[in-house]
């Protein structure tokens, strides 16, 4: 076993994730341990910066080309800090897998547009500050065979999840939900995955517009409202919603310019808003779930998501005849899910090993995944 890291920054933007662990193995012989995890918050003026190289209308080269350094030590910083917080030094770690903030992504060409996606938050900042070599930049490998760079944690979770005669839906929600299919018969490439819809990203929307809070702490203002039939019926004939899978989405379809037109459209108090953009969250996830469901089948919910009790008795309430649970109540970790993903991926390329899923990205073949910044 080696000590390890593995960074993720979402599309909740609520900080970075860093968890530390022991890891061995590859494959399917992979083993790993989470030793420790903590969230480290992204400061205000980075907050904002980011929010704006997210933005079409007010993105720039120059913001994004100094937010990668910016976002390259911040990185680096959350890595000394869960390192110091474990009692550890950086100089023991093998290996950091960092995932990077996704600035764009683009699953399909368009018009003069390549398939394409950008993590930002420089490797060799990370490695120098840390002095461990760092895997980053993971999707975009997938895509140079034809994958749509997503989902990304499928591999992680064939490895850590897989149960003999039950089929496993891992329902990651973030700013973007996702779920990983798991069939009994646990072979790796029958498994799916795809983007479900929007997770938190809607919700987070509403609460910072309407009470100048990041997220909806417990699901308290969603319980409170009453959810609008009206505007739920119009969210639910989106084109995603409709498509079929492999499919993968973000902040371009969902995110503050999505939310932003509804705001324009809708007269609706705060409270049934976000009660209604919950219900959103619940029924999307219902319905992308719905034909994997057999006899015995588990739904286990992780990501910030999962905290919020409304959304997940919404979920319970739209999937009766399947066991909902969430991480913890497994024994793992929701906050850390996603960041242990990225040490298992990062794993995976030094041993030149496939990190990828090709029935769940579309990918033409399996490949290593990510780029090393050597220490």
């Amino acid at each position: 076993m080696v000590y390890a890291i593995g960074l993720m920054s979402g599309t909740s933007l609520d900080g970075i994730d860093a968890a530390l662990v022991e890891i061995s193995g590859k494959n399917e012989t992979t083993a790993v341990k989470l030793i420790d995890f903590l969230t480290v918050p992204f400061s205000e003026g980075t907050l904002q910066r980011i929010r704006e190289a997210l933005s079409l209308e007010s993105s720039d080269v120059e913001k994004i080309c100094s937010l990668n350094i910016e976002l390259g030590e911040c990185f680096a910083q959350a890595t000394l800090a869960v390192c110091t917080q474990a009692g550890i030094a950086s100089t023991e770690l093998a290996f950091i897998g960092s995932h990077g903030q996704t600035i764009f992504h683009i699953p399909f060409a368009r018009d003069t547009l390549y398939a394409s996606t950008f993590q930002i938050g420089d490797p060799a900042v990370i490695c120098e500050r840390t002095k461990t070599t760092v895997v980053s930049n993971f999707r975009e490998r997938d895509m140079a065979v034809g994958g749509q760079g997503a989902p990304i944690v499928p591999y992680s979770e064939y490895v850590l999840y897989q149960k003999p005669n039950t089929t496993r839906l891992l329902q990651n929600i973030g700013g973007i939900g996702n779920v990983t299919v798991i069939p009994k018969s646990g072979n790796i490439n029958d498994m799916i995955a795809f983007d479900t819809g929007p997770g938190n990203v809607i919700m987070n929307e509403l609460c910072l517009y309407f009470f100048n809070q990041a997220y909806d702490e417990n699901g308290t203002y969603a319980s409170q409202g009453k959810v609008s039939q009206a505007l739920l019926e119009e969210l639910l004939a989106h084109p995603y919603i409709q498509k079929p899978y492999p499919k993968t989405t973000g902040r371009e379809d969902f995110g503050k310019q999505f939310t932003t037109a509804l705001l324009e459209k809708w007269s609706l108090v705060p409270k049934d808003f976000i009660a209604t953009a919950t219900m959103y969250t619940a029924k999307t996830i219902a319905k992308a779930v719905q034909p994997f469901i057999q006899d015995e089948t588990e739904l286990i919910v992780g990501g910030g998501g999962s905290y919020n009790q409304t959304l997940i008795a919404m979920i319970k309430a739209e999937l009766p005849e399947v066991k909902v649970m969430i991480q913890e109540e497994m024994g793992y970790s929701s906050e850390a899910k996603e960041a242990i993903a990225m040490a298992v991926l990062a794993n995976q390329t030094l041993q030149h090993c496939p990190g990828n899923v090709p029935s769940a990205t579309g990918a033409e073949k399996a490949v290593p995944l990510g780029s090393i910044t050597y220490y």
